[in-house]
């Protein structure tokens, strides 16, 4: 756990923050966006359908700037959240738009998690960055370059959140956005009477308890699945 406020480790929590801040308003902004193709304008007055971080802070203060402040300081990493306010009479209604914009999301990240690796792809082609000798997930920044340059930093965090941020709300789980995406391979009738039953049973307190603690069985394979295919023929494993 970091004690010492170093110049190096506020430098490094500033670029986690940009990169956080960044992530998180673009799947929010993409869950809006969605929604107003959809019909849904609710977030569009609201102003989320923006990549301003302003109007995201204003609805979520706690999760968008204290609760990353506090998990960098504590673990050397930051997590938190937001949310796009959406008509629930509309998802009912259209329960199939309502899952695309619940996909919009994730799809976000995973778009970033891949510019990111273009990036890293690129670095190491041309020299400036490197492969890690033994990544871990308490070493988000030595994905590339040993974390010893800005630039490799970000990219680093980039990938990694992304990576993380749009695995994790995909877990078909309430309130996270899998729960309802995965209603796009039902009919109407279906996913209506899939979503209003978790609705109706509040399962989203429950369900952030199994996502938290059953994720890290899931994210690790699926981490080191996306080393493997980054640094192709490094054959990384996990750390016993």
């Amino acid at each position: 756990m970091p004690t010492a406020l170093t110049p190096d480790y506020l430098i490094v929590g500033v670029i986690w923050y940009i990169a956080f801040l960044f992530s998180t308003v673009c799947h929010e902004g993409s869950h809006a966006l969605v929604a107003k193709w959809g019909g849904d304008l609710t977030a569009f007055h609201g102003g989320q359908v923006s990549l301003n971080p302003i109007p995201h802070i204003r609805r979520a203060p706690f999760g968008l700037v204290v609760v990353p402040i506090i998990s960098y300081a504590l673990n050397g990493w930051m997590i938190g959240w937001a949310s796009a306010p959406y008509d629930p009479e509309w998802s009912r209604r259209y329960p199939r738009r309502a899952a695309w914009m619940a996909l919009a999301g994730p799809a976000a990240n995973f778009t970033l998690m891949l510019l990111a690796g273009i990036a890293i792809q690129v670095g190491v082609a041309t020299h400036h960055f490197q492969a890690p000798e033994s990544p871990t997930l308490t070493h988000i920044t030595e994905l590339a370059g040993g974390g010893t340059n800005l630039l490799s930093t970000f990219i680093s965090v980039m990938f990694m959140l992304n990576l993380l941020l749009g695995t994790f709300n995909l877990l078909p789980i309430p309130p996270l956005d899998g729960n309802v995406g995965i209603t796009v391979f039902m009919n109407e009738s279906t996913a209506r009477r899939f979503t209003d039953w978790f609705r109706t049973n509040q399962f989203g307190f429950l369900g952030i308890v199994l996502a938290w603690y059953g994720f890290g069985y899931i994210f690790q394979p699926v981490f080191l699945f996306a080393l493997n295919v980054l640094y192709p023929g490094s054959h990384y494993h996990p750390v016993q």
